[in-house]
């Protein structure tokens, strides 16, 4: 779950200070991962908010094309076409009631 916040430190602060959630992983001020018990709860600045400045899940998947043609064939709308970022190849889509989500595959 990609969660938008505009202050990495207080965020990192607030969800492992006061929620207890456990940091996995940070890169600086543009993300972190952090363990929401069996679901990831990562926390995005601006160039990082690949679906905008919404809370949106992430699906990690395989291969994001592949999975990308089956949903699209489904119903889903591709927002941003496949693109590859420092840690990982993502894209993002609209399913069909219009909820935005991310697949996601580590590179």
């Amino acid at each position: 779950m990609l969660v938008p916040v505009a202050d990495m430190e207080g965020a990192v602060a607030f969800y492992s200070g006061a929620l207890g959630l456990a940091v996995r992983f940070r890169d600086g001020d543009r993300f972190a991962a952090l363990d929401g018990g069996g679901v990831t709860v990562a926390l995005v600045t601006r160039e990082e908010q690949v679906a905008g400045a919404v809370t949106a899940p992430s699906y990690k998947v395989g291969d994001v094309a592949a999975t990308l043609d089956a949903l699209t064939a489904a119903g889903a709308e591709v927002v941003r076409a496949p693109e590859t970022g420092p840690h990982e190849v993502r894209a993002v889509l609209r399913d069909p009631s219009g909820n935005v989500f991310v697949l996601y595959s580590p590179v």
